[in-house]
Order: C-alpha cells, then sequence, then structure tokens
C-alpha cells in the first residue's frame, strides 16, 4: 500500500524548507553584490574568494550524509540534526555579513571563504538530513511530487521575501549600509532555525529503515554511482540550479543596469516569485498526466524561451512587456524548483531494489554536494565575466562591454545549461509504471523479511 501523507504533514515538512530557502537566495543574490559594494572587494578577487569557500566545504555533504544514514536515536537518523543544528546554522549565516576591519584585500578575501565554509558546514549538518526524509515519508511516485510542491511552495515564497524585504532593510548596498546588512543578517539567521524545530517535533521516521544495518561508507558511495536514475537525476538537477544560480547572481546587475528599473526591482522578483508559487500546482498536475521526465522537458523548455527573449529588452522597453516577461519567467522557475527535486527520491528505491539497503542520506548528500558545485560554477563566473568586461562598482552607467556580459549571463549562457538538462531528462531511466512495480516489490520483499 503507496502511503498517502495527510495535509498537515506535507505542510509542516514543507515548512522547514523556508529558512534555507532565505539564507541560500540571500547569498546568492545579495553576497556578491556585499563583497564588491558594501565590502570594497574587487569582483575577481570576491568570486575567488567564494569559489575556494564552496569547494572547501565538498567533502561535508557525503560525510554527513552517511553519518546520518548510520544515526540510531530515540528521535530516528535524521531528526537529531535538526534538533542540535538549527542554532550554529543561524549564528554561521550571520558571520558571513560582518564587516571586519581588514583594509587588505587578501585579508577580508581569506575571512570571507573561512566565513562560508562554517557556513555551508552548518547549513550541511541540518538541510541535507532534512531533504533525507523525502521518500522516508512516502513511497508513491506522485505523492513525493505533491509533498515536494509543498516544499517548494515554501521555497519560493522564501526566495520571494529574500529578494524584496533585505532591500527593505538594507536599502542601498554601499559602505555606509553595513550595520544595517548584518540587522538583515541577524533577522533571517534567526528566522531560519525556527522551522527546523517545527518540523522535527511533527514529524515521524519509518521504524522499518531505523532498524535497517548500518550501511559502509564506500558501499554507499558505489550503490549511488551504479544507480542509474539517481546519476540522471543528478545531472539533471546541477544543470537546472548552474542556471538559476547564475540568474539569481545577475538579476540585479540586469535590472539596475540592463532595464535601468533598480527603483522597481521588488516589483519585478515578486512578479517573478509569486507567478512561480502560482504555477506549482500546474507542474504537479502536468506530472501527473505525463510523467516527471516530460513535464521536466516541457517545463524547462518553456523557461530556455523566455530567458533567450528577456536578452533582447532594455530602458527603451515599456514596463508592461517587462512585468509580462517576468510572469512568462515565474512558470519556468516553478518547473525548475518542483521537477528536478520531484525525481531524486524515486532513486532510493531502485537502490534498495538493487542492494537491499537504502542510502538516503549518502544520495542526498550528494545532491547538496551538486547545489553547491552549481554555486562553485555559478557565481564564481559571473564575478570573473563582470571583471572581463570592465563592470565599474557603484556607476551609473556601465560600459558597453558591461551590459552585453550582463545580457549574456541572462540569457544565452543559462539557455545552454537548461537545453542540456532537457536532453538528460528524456532520457531518463525510470517512469511511472515501472516504479510503481519496483515498490510493490520491495513491499512483498520486506513482507517475507
Amino acid at each position: 500500500m503507496h502511503k498517502k501523507l495527510s495535509r498537515k504533514t506535507k505542510i509542516v515538512y514543507g515548512f522547514g524548507d523556508l529558512g534555507f530557502s532565505l539564507t541560500t537566495t540571500i547569498i546568492g543574490a545579495y553576497f556578491l553584490f556585499f563583497l564588491t559594494d558594501v565590502v570594497g572587494i574587487q569582483p575577481a578577487v570576491a568570486g575567488i574568494a567564494i569559489l575556494a569557500g564552496r569547494t572547501w566545504d565538498y567533502l561535508n555533504d557525503p560525510l554527513i550524509g552517511h553519518l546520518s544514514d548510520r544515526t540510531r536515536s530515540r528521535w530516528g537518523r535524521r531528526r537529531p540534526f535538526l534538533l542540535f543544528g538549527a542554532i550554529p546554522f543561524a549564528l554561521a549565516f550571520m558571520l558571513m555579513w560582518y564587516r571586519p576591519a581588514y583594509e587588505s584585500q587578501a585579508a577580508l578575501a581569506v575571512y570571507y571563504s573561512l566565513a562560508y565554509v562554517l557556513f555551508d558546514a552548518a547549513a550541511t549538518f541540518v538541510y541535507m538530513p532534512y531533504y533525507a526524509l523525502t521518500p522516508e515519508l512516502t513511497d508513491d511516485y506522485d505523492e513525493r511530487t505533491s509533498l515536494t510542491s509543498y516544499r517548494m511552495f515554501f521555497s519560493i515564497f522564501g526566495s520571494l521575501l529574500a529578494f524584496t524585504v533585505p532591500m527593505m532593510i538594507v536599502g542601498t548596498f554601499s559602505p555606509e549600509s553595513a550595520a544595517r546588512v548584518l540587522i538583515m543578517a541577524v533577522i533571517f539567521g534567526t528566522a531560519s532555525a525556527l522551522p527546523l524545530w517545527l518540523v522535527f517535533l511533527n514529524t515521524r521516521e519509518q521504524e522499518a529503515f531505523i532498524s535497517q544495518e548500518k550501511p559502509k561508507l564506500i558501499a554507499s558511495l558505489k550503490a549511488a554511482l551504479k544507480n542509474r536514475p539517481f546519476v540522471f537525476g543528478a545531472v539533471i538537477y546541477l544543470l537546472t540550479w548552474v542556471c538559476m544560480d547564475i540568474l539569481q547572481t545577475t538579476l540585479l546587475f540586469f535590472i539596475k543596469y540592463v532595464l535601468g528599473m533598480e527603483g522597481q526591482s521588488e516589483i519585478l522578483m515578486a512578479l517573478i516569485f509569486v507567478t512561480a508559487i502560482a504555477a506549482l500546482p500546474f507542474w504537479e498536475y502536468v506530472s501527473r498526466k505525463m510523467n516527471k521526465r516530460l513535464a521536466y522537458a516541457f517545463g524547462i523548455g518553456f523557461w530556455a524561451v523566455v530567458q533567450i527573449i528577456l536578452i533582447t529588452v532594455g530602458p527603451s522597453v515599456s514596463a508592461g512587456l517587462v512585468y509580462f516577461l517576468c510572469v512568462m519567467a515565474g512558470i519556468g522557475v516553478g518547473a525548475a524548483h518542483v521537477l528536478p527535486w520531484s525525481i531524486i527520491p524515486d532513486a532510493i528505491e531502485w537502490d534498495e531494489y538493487q542492494t537491499g539497503e537504502r542510502h538516503e542520506g549518502i544520495f542526498y548528500s550528494l545532491i547538496t554536494l551538486m547545489q553547491k558545485i552549481a554555486s562553485s560554477i555559478a557565481i564564481p563566473l559571473v564575478g570573473v565575466l563582470l571583471e572581463v568586461t570592465h563592470y565599474q562598482a557603484n556607476s551609473t552607467i556601465q560600459p558597453d562591454s558591461a551590459v552585453f556580459g550582463i545580457r549574456m549571463l541572462v540569457g544565452p549562457i543559462p539557455a545552454i545549461f537548461l537545453t542540456i538538462g532537457i536532453i538528460f531528462a528524456l532520457k531518463y531511466p525510470l517512469d511511472r509504471t515501472q516504479f510503481t512495480a519496483l515498490v510493490d516489490e520491495l513491499q512483498i520483499r520486506r513482507e517475507k523479511a
């Protein structure tokens, strides 16, 4: 019997993603801007500092994932991490937005690299076990898409808050706003920790999985690499989120220097993310009527076309047309949020069918690692391209080369990543019928055992 979830369970679990969305979106949207325009670090140096911080942190994910797979406690395998990791997660986020009294570019780069490492370690400790709860709460093909849709509602809502409220607190990103930036970080760091405790108190893990034998690290990694649906899903996720991170990092630059609409940035971001939230039920419906891979190809293809169209607009284009394109982009953003995440959990049953074990922690740790790799590619790419095209921080008017570079980051470059993702989605090797038959066979095995 495939487990159906109550609406309360879906809402509570989905709410847990709010804090992760707030912190990662704020970092993606504002951190490079903060380093260049508030702290005063050169764009290329800032990009290198971020790259160093994220790359150093790659080992955290599989280690924490494996640790949660092997954890046995009265609270389960995943939930203890939510209980004890919430406060360090909040404090580490705050440290990223503190402006130390250094003048040296090298000293500042070292500080922010270390702050990034500390934050990613604390974040991994809580969000990786949280993600690994998804396949443990239900084994139903469509119910997982529904659960992911609830989570993505709070994820996109968090992105909407993160793109708008910080600007209300900070005002303009300039050296004089350093204190307001830190206040913003304290507010959002605190708000990001609280949902984790709510999830801890209101979800339960399945006893059958808690009682399984503790897996070995090397065996878990081998199982992931041999799992064809997981490998395809991970590549799809990576390509989608490289694109998402590029756009998050570039969006403020595009609004300010290409559209000349900095005063309406909150409106434009709200249009994108409110539309993305409204589109979630549509993409869940499309996934049920088709399957996840075809829904991904349709939704992401639509989004890629919209991004290409966006590079043709400029200050002379009417505000109404810009608003319309933001709505269209929001529809694609909704697909990008829900569909890659809904594909990933199905690989867990494939793994159990092939190995007789479950490695949710290591699998999801590799997915969160993909997200960090995406940021490590996207954010430094933006910083270096801005440097190469002669971007001038805090300048009212940018040279044509910088404007061209920003256009490339919004249109052709994301479209290339999205197109490759569609190719992998069309070749994804596990559809609804195959997955349902696999789950039924696993239930028979468990009953016999």
